[in-house]
C-alpha cells in the first residue's frame, strides 16, 4: 500500500505486523482506536488515511454496508479539507461484489489519479483487487495473471501478502498447480506463525487445493472450522465453496450440496455476488434447483443517511455528528427524520434494530 493506503506513518510498523501475522482482529482494533482518537482530536488530515485501511478490513469481515459508510465519512472529510478522494475503498467493494465493469473503472481512476499526481501507481493493490474479482467470476486465467502482478513485495507489503491465496487458487483452477507450490510455501510461512484462526484457515483452504483424498478433506474441514471462529465471513464462504466444489468432483453430490448451500447463503448475505453466483452454478451442477437471491441491504438509504444513522447508533449527539461531518446539527436532524421515515420508526431507540434488520449493522457476535 505504498506505506499503506491506510496506515498513518507513526503506526505503520504495528499495522504491518498485524497484517503479516493475519491478525485482522488486532489490525481492526488498532484502526478503530486510531480513528476514534483522530476524530476526537479533529485531526482531519490523518483521519481519511486511517479510514481507508479500516474500510478494507471492515469489508473483509463481510460488512460491506459499514465499509460503505466509512467511505462516505472519508469523502466528507476529504471534501472539507480539499484532499483527493478515496480510490482504494470503492475498488475493494467493487471487487468483492463481483462488479467487473465498476472494478475496471475504479482501477483506471486509481492508476490515472496517482500517475497524474507524480506518485507511483498502486499497481499491486489494483492487481490484488482484480484477482479477487476474477476468482469470484471463475475467470481463473485472468485471476492468475492479476495475482502474479500483485505478488510484488517491493511495491506493497500489504496487498502482495493478500495476493498469495488468490495466486494459489487461480493457479490450481487454471490447471497450473506447478505455479502454486512456491506461493503456497510463502503463505504457510506467513499464515501459521501468528497462530490466528484466519491465517490457519486460509492456509488450510489453499493447501487443500493442492491435496487429494482424505488429506484434502481433512484440510477443507479444518479450514471451515477455523474460519467459522473468525469475523471474516467472505473467507468462510469461500472455504465452503471450495470444499463443495471438491466434493462434487469426488462424486459426493449430497455432501457437496450441504457445503455449497452454506457457501451460497453466506456469500449472498455479505453481498459477494460473483462468488455467490459461482456457488449457485455448482449447486445447479449437483442437480439442485436454486433461485437467484440478492443480499438484503438498505437500498433506499443514501450513503450519507446510512453514515449518520450509524453514528447516531453509537450514541453521538446531533452536534457531535455535525462536527464530524462538517454540517449543522439541524442538517443532521433533517437527515435522521428522513431515515426514520424510510424505516417507519419514530426514535433513535428503534434505530439500532432497524439497521440490523435491514443489513446496515452486523448482528452481535
Amino acid at each position: 500500500m505504498s506505506g499503506g493506503p491506510g496506515a498513518p506513518r507513526r503506526g505503520w510498523l504495528a499495522h504491518a505486523a498485524a497484517v503479516a501475522l493475519w491478525d485482522h482482529d488486532a489490525w481492526r482494533s488498532m484502526l478503530e482506536r486510531e480513528a476514534a482518537a483522530l476524530r476526537a482530536a479533529g485531526a482531519f488530515d490523518l483521519l481519511p488515511v486511517v479510514l481507508v485501511a479500516l474500510t478494507t478490513v471492515t469489508a473483509w469481515s463481510g460488512d460491506l454496508s459499514a465499509a460503505t459508510a466509512l467511505i462516505a465519512e472519508s469523502d466528507t472529510v476529504r471534501e472539507a479539507t480539499g484532499a483527493p478522494g478515496d480510490v482504494f475503498g470503492p475498488l475493494t467493494l467493487a471487487a468483492l461484489r463481483g462488479d467487473a465493469e465498476e472494478t475496471a473503472e475504479r482501477i483506471e481512476v486509481m492508476i490515472t489519479e496517482y500517475t497524474g499526481a507524480g506518485r507511483e501507481p498502486p499497481v499491486t493493490y489494483a492487481s490484488w483487487a482484480e484477482a479477487v474479482l476474477n476468482n469470484g467470476l471463475g475467470r481463473y486465467d485472468d485471476a492468475l495473471a492479476a495475482a502474479t502482478r500483485a505478488d510484488d513485495t517491493s511495491r506493497d507489503l500489504f496487498a502482495s501478502h493478500w495476493a498469495l491465496p488468490e495466486l494459489v487458487e487461480a493457479a490450481v483452477r487454471s490447471g497450473r498447480s506447478d505455479l502454486a507450490a512456491e506461493p503456497m510455501a510463502r503463505l504457510s510461512a506467513s499464515a501459521l506463525p501468528g497462530g490466528t484462526d484466519l491465517g490457519a484457515g486460509i492456509e488450510s483452504r489453499c493447501r487443500a487445493l493442492l491435496s487429494e483424498g482424505e488429506r484434502a478433506e481433512h484440510l477443507y474441514r479444518e479450514a471451515v472450522d477455523r474460519l467459522t471462529r473468525t469475523r471474516c465471513r467472505p473467507e468462510l464462504g469461500r472455504a465452503h465453496l471450495l470444499y463443495g466444489e471438491w466434493l462434487r468432483r469426488e462424486g459426493r453430490r449430497a455432501d457437496a450440496r450441504t457445503q455449497l448451500r452454506h457457501a451460497y447463503d453466506t456469500l449472498t448475505a455479505v453481498g459477494m455476488g460473483g462468488y455467490a453466483e459461482r456457488a449457485r452454478r455448482e449447486l445447479l451442477a449437483t442437480g439442485e434447483t436454486v433461485r437467484k437471491r440478492t443480499a438484503e441491504t438498505v437500498g433506499d438509504l443514501t450513503p450519507r443517511e446510512a453514515l449518520i444513522a450509524r453514528l447516531a447508533c453509537e450514541g453521538r449527539t446531533n452536534q457531535e455528528i455535525g462536527t464530524t461531518l462538517f454540517i449543522s446539527a439541524r442538517t443532521v436532524e433533517w437527515h435522521l427524520r428522513k431515515v426514520f421515515g424510510k424505516f417507519g420508526i419514530t426514535s433513535r431507540r428503534e434505530l439500532n434494530g432497524a439497521l440490523r434488520r435491514r443489513g446496515h449493522l452486523d448482528s452481535p457476535a
